[in-house]
């Protein structure tokens, strides 16, 4: 009804860069989290999104509407099949297929079993164990794909052992995923920053910019204060205490299948481990290698350079061709069972690929709408006025923006130019605290939406409800959003990461006290 009667208020001219532009992104957010089913929301995001971009069809045909829909278009190839073509996002997909694959034969050698038995004989507490999922996710700074994939796979069975809801697994997966890439110096995120500053050494000022990263800094601060504190609140707080009751679930797909391991498996820790190690060196070295590294570039370099996409996809294959090896060698599967295994990680990823290309349409679809150049032009025109407040509202603005659209590095791909070149020569102190707001802002947009990539990817990696992740994700990252948005108005006015970072942990321990106390009081 709400594109319905858009018609008779717009042209698909003026839907150009204009609000009519994240309509599409509008619509299958709030659908989503009013149905709680992403498949149908997503795909109304998209119908929208056609609608607009071919004039409603009122004057076509419904046919012309899913021929847009699919890409066959007079001007452009964006929509579905084009998003499946790009070759990045191909990459990513290959990626994916081979990571279920993975875990797949891990699971049918006894590799996750026997992690969980001896995890669960060295971590004895349930906090222990989501210490130890925060922990590996920090470790895992590369990428925040294979973060969340890979720490989801590993830290199953010991969060599971200790009941902690899939919930609270996936908040802990997507908090450690892209908030810890985005100040990892070493990571396909600062590859991505450095190439979007131009006129300035881009890996020196990410670095420079890391104290400033206010929402990434503090959503690590929150988790581990949280386990600390052994607080929760919001959804989260039901999840948990269903968790302690048996159903580490709440909300379960009915398409989703549960992972049991083989109990003839022979296989040990090891099993699991080296496979990890392995696919962790071939990743990043297939990383550096997409940047030249063998070619003479040097490391940091070839990191900043480097395409991830096509080094994730090379670096997981050689990981898988390694632990098919390790298993042959090591007799814990036979090549027939390895090679069933991989159609098995095929299906389990079936679900995460479908919302990805689907996610990956609806941005393609804002994007051929104009909704970048708006938000843009937004920011241009007005923000360059409040410049003491400039990093708060470039935060809230990259925040929207990356929220709509459900992507970190298109959003401060648009905003980290703009600040340079507005504040490079005028004040270069300011311009580093507002590269860092845009940073956290896409983070946290990022974090919160619901056809994020790593998001969803955090879903797939928890093997939990997608809608209950973000509903029950979304209190905590609303939290330190609002510290974060504070943090940047001292930061704007003393320009100093000393006197700014200290006020806002401050904040944000005082909030999760008064938070806990509340759920204390009404607990009793």
């Amino acid at each position: 009804m709400i594109v319905v009667a858009a018609k008779f208020m717009t042209t698909p001219e003026s839907v150009q860069q204009s609000a009519w532009s994240l309509l599409p992104a509008v619509i299958a957010i709030t659908l989503a989290l009013i149905t709680k089913e992403v498949y149908s929301s997503l795909f109304a995001g998209i119908l929208s999104g056609a609608l607009l971009y071919t004039g409603y069809a009122f004057e076509g045909t419904i046919n012309h509407i899913f021929q847009a829909m699919v890409g066959y278009t007079d001007e452009n190839d964006v929509f579905i099949s084009g998003t499946l073509t790009d070759s990045y996002n191909m990459g990513i997909l290959i990626f994916l297929v081979i990571l279920g694959a993975m875990v797949a034969v891990m699971n049918k050698a006894g590799g996750s079993a026997a992690f969980g038995k001896w995890a669960s004989e060295h971590i004895r507490s349930k906090a222990g164990a989501e210490l130890a999922t925060i922990a590996l996710g920090c470790l895992i700074f590369v990428d925040d794909y294979f973060n969340c994939l890979t720490v989801g796979s590993v830290m199953r069975p010991v969060t599971d052992k200790f009941k902690v809801s899939r919930a609270k697994l996936a908040y802990l997966i997507d908090a450690t995923a892209a908030p810890v890439c985005i100040i990892a110096p070493i990571s396909s995120w600062a590859a991505a920053v450095s190439g979007f500053v131009e006129g300035e050494n881009g890996l020196a000022l990410f670095i420079k910019a890391i104290p400033y990263n206010f929402y990434a800094l503090f959503t690590i601060a929150m988790m581990i204060l949280l386990v600390v504190m052994k607080t929760d609140f919001g959804p989260m707080a039901i999840n948990e205490a269903n968790a302690e009751n048996g159903d580490l679930y709440t909300v379960k797909d009915n398409n989703m299948k549960l992972e049991e391991s083989d109990p003839d498996a022979k296989g040990t820790v090891l099993d699991l481990v080296l496979p990890v190690i392995s696919l962790v060196i071939c990743c990043v070295i297939g990383m550096i290698w997409t940047g030249g590294f063998f070619g003479g570039e040097s490391f940091i370099d070839a990191f900043s350079n480097c395409d991830a996409s096509v080094g994730l996809a090379v670096g997981s294959f050689f990981g898988l061709i390694i632990t098919l090896v390790l298993y042959l060698i090591r007799r814990v599967l036979s090549f027939e069972e390895f090679m069933g295994c991989i159609p098995e990680g095929f299906k389990a990823m079936v679900p995460a690929i479908m919302v990805l290309t689907f996610a990956w349409t609806l941005k393609a679809m804002t994007d051929s709408l104009g909704a970048k150049d708006f938000v843009a032009g937004i920011i241009q025109n007005n923000a360059a006025g409040f410049a003491w407040a400039l990093p708060a509202i470039i935060f809230l603005i990259g925040c929207g923006l990356a929220f709509a659209t459900g992507t970190s590095w298109g959003t401060f791909g648009i905003l980290i130019p703009i600040v340079v070149s507005a504040f490079q020569e005028s004040d270069p102190q300011l311009m580093l605290v507002a590269i860092s707001a845009c940073m956290a802002g896409a983070v946290c947009g990022d974090h919160c939406s619901p056809i994020s990539d790593t998001t969803i990817m955090a879903s797939a990696g928890a093997v939990c409800n997608h809608v209950n992740h973000v509903s029950t994700q979304l209190p905590y990252a609303l939290t330190v959003a609002g510290i974060s948005a504070v943090t940047y108005l001292v930061a704007g006015l003393t320009k100093n990461w000393i006197i700014s970072l200290p006020v806002g942990l401050a904040i944000l321990v005082v909030t999760l006290m008064v938070l806990k106390g509340k759920g204390e009081k009404k607990a009793a």
